[in-house]
């Protein structure tokens, strides 16, 4: 079943027999998790931070035969050469770096940039306005105003090994309580409005005013807010545009898209919803069994226990359940675990005409809320639809296409989405990217669970492994309205969380050469933590299966050393858009990167050790060869 089909089958369905339910034979692979799996390592390293970023895949090979060799050639990067790191830069370019990262290291001015970016275009005149920007911030941070005017940049990077992430980062410039009002109506749907509280909805997955402008507290992310299908076209139609940009910039192109810019976000709600609350009720029949205290993968049911269980719990007659559970697969090993469990919802959306949800208290499968109105129902369908034809569009212009996270009540619907497009897309190659967000309590269950699945049933993951962009905003939320924190505690367990998935998936590189991951981080130790591991695992970077991404504008003495001395496919994130309407990106990415920013005393230090040499090299007029 296409991931279209499935989740369109959410909303189409009308009728609740639950004599139906059964496990598709296709989606239940063996339930013994890999012995690779059996035992984690629990040494978990620590290290300072890493900043959400975004980079593109590259190609996969399939040759593995001079395994031994790479084994020989441990990899090696001077990070502190500056020759190297600036080597695509001139003299004015790299003072224009000291002068913006000093900048944003002032309060003040950061705190006060909007105001002051406002007084500059009334002093100075719009055209003047637009020169100093460019001068200034735009020029260090986005790469032009449209298609054509970023491709030199573009070209120059990839002459030094650097590829580019093309996002067009126009954003729309809404006051507070637009955002919300925006928010609030695309949320809720027409059953909640007619009649409020009737429902079985969580208050995580309710919208709430309070949280309605989700821009506030969000490190490096855009934001979109539903306005109408016609909106969601036009933002279809502008990923599809920088698709084709990058297709036809590099032969190696990658895209980013959010899945919020396609459709209305009340599905995104209702079916994270869905998703966590049949994740709960497997947990819960896991502590019936003494298994709470294990991983989400060690976690398996006995099928004998679980029958009994559900028919004590009056889910159905013992003969009934003896026949949901059909499955080659689940028959011969005699468990069920999470991945099992998981597939159990492709059969369960022809239950009803909405979505129905597991009771923990009755173990009664009820309606997560009233019906759809026919509007909703083809809201929610033409959403799948753009997903899909995005993902086409990827694949026709040899362009890997990365789904951005996003907040944690939308996140299990996005991952859900992105999984279905993997299995789909990644048949002979990554073209769909998932991202994890480290921060996250859950993390590791995620990738351990999605890769295990690739396995399985045997396409390509595709991972970008990132600290998470909603930290503040989401440990706000989860405190005002009275859930679980769901972000780690602390920034070392960020850390720590990071660097065990990180490891995780390069294992599974070791191991089966389908996975590949991207280190999205601007942190030099997480980066020397990942060739630490290469190196002790014989992987190389011409196998272009780990490959790394930071900030257009930022940590280039992390970016080009590594593809220029050990030969990784890097790639900057590139931002660009007309200077007026990326003013609101450039306001919020001064605010968000202050710390960053402030911390960056390293890099203004390599910054002015290569001015030093080139001056007394005699290099005053340096230009980039390539």
């Amino acid at each position: 079943m296409s991931y279209t089909n499935f989740l369109a089958s959410l909303i189409r369905a009308k009728s609740v027999n639950l004599n139906k339910i059964r496990f598709s034979p296709s989606r239940c692979r063996s339930t013994v998790a890999s012995p690779d799996r059996q035992e984690e390592k629990e040494q978990e390293r620590q290290s300072e931070g890493c900043a959400v970023v975004e980079a593109d895949p590259v190609e996969l090979i399939t040759q593995t035969k001079n395994a031994k060799d790479v084994r020989l050639n441990r990899i090696y990067v001077d990070f502190d050469n500056t020759e190297e790191a600036y080597k695509s830069k001139n003299n004015i370019e790299l003072l224009r770096s000291l002068l913006v990262f000093n900048l944003c290291a002032i309060d003040i001015l950061v705190e006060k940039n909007k105001e002051l970016m406002e007084l500059s275009k009334k002093l100075l005149g719009q055209r003047m306005f637009e020169k100093l920007m460019k001068m200034t911030f735009y020029g260090q941070f986005v790469a032009g105003e449209d298609h054509n005017s970023i491709k030199p940049l573009i070209h120059k990077n990839q002459a030094f090994g650097v590829g580019a992430v093309l996002d067009y980062s126009v954003e729309e410039d809404l006051t507070q309580e637009e955002a919300e009002k925006k928010e609030m109506d695309s949320c809720i749907s027409e059953a909640e409005k007619a009649s409020p509280g009737a429902d079985h909805r969580e208050k995580k997955y309710k919208a709430h005013r309070r949280f309605g402008d989700r821009r506030g507290g969000v490190i490096s992310a855009r934001t979109y807010f539903y306005a109408d299908e016609a909106k969601c076209d036009n933002q279809m139609e502008t990923f599809i545009n920088c698709i084709k940009a990058s297709g036809g910039a590099s032969t190696d192109g990658f895209s980013a898209i959010k899945l919020t810019a396609l459709g209305r976000p009340q599905f995104l709600l209702q079916f994270s919803e869905v998703l966590v609350k049949w994740r709960k009720f497997f947990n819960f029949l896991a502590a019936q069994q003494g298994k709470s205290d294990m991983t989400a993968l060690e976690k398996r049911l006995e099928l004998e226990l679980l029958k009994e269980s559900l028919t004590q719990m009056g889910v159905g007659a013992r003969d009934d359940i003896e026949n949901w559970f059909t499955g080659e697969k689940l028959g011969l090993s005699g468990t069920i675990d999470l991945l099992d469990w998981n597939s159990l919802i492709n059969d369960t959306t022809k239950m009803s005409n909405l979505l129905m949800v597991p009771n923990l208290e009755t173990g009664q499968l009820e309606p997560l809320s009233n019906k759809f109105t026919a509007e909703e129902e083809s809201q929610m369908k033409r959403m799948l639809q753009r997903v899909d034809i995005l993902a086409k569009h990827a694949l026709e212009n040899g362009v890997r296409l990365m789904v951005d996270a996003e907040q944690t009540y939308f996140q299990p619907a996005i991952s859900r989405l992105t999984l279905e497009m993997q299995r789909k897309f990644n048949k002979e190659k990554a073209v769909i990217f998932n991202t994890y967000q480290c921060y996250l309590k859950e993390a590791y269950d995620n990738v351990t669970l999605d890769v295990e699945l690739s396995r399985r049933e045997g396409w390509y993951f595709g991972a970008k492994l990132v600290r998470g962009a909603y930290m503040y905003q989401e440990r706000d939320r989860a405190q005002e309205i009275g859930y679980e924190d769901p972000i780690n505690p602390d920034y070392e367990a960020t850390n720590r969380m990071y660097h065990k998935c990180l490891e995780y998936v390069l294992e599974e590189i070791e191991h089966n050469r389908k996975a590949n991951v991207m280190v999205a981080s601007h942190n030099e130790d997480t980066v020397k933590f990942t060739l630490q591991k290469m190196n002790e695992m014989g992987l190389s970077p011409t196998e272009n299966k780990v490959y790394f991404g930071q900030l257009l504008g930022m940590c280039d003495q992390i970016s080009f050393p590594l593809a220029g001395q050990a030969g990784f496919p890097v790639y900057k994130y590139v931002p660009y858009g007309p200077v007026n309407e990326v003013v609101p990106y450039l306001s919020r990415r001064a605010q968000e990167n202050r710390g960053f920013m402030k911390g960056s005393q390293r890099e203004r230090s390599l910054l002015w050790n290569e001015l030093r040499r080139r001056f007394l090299g005699g290099q005053i007029f340096y230009k980039p060869v390539y």
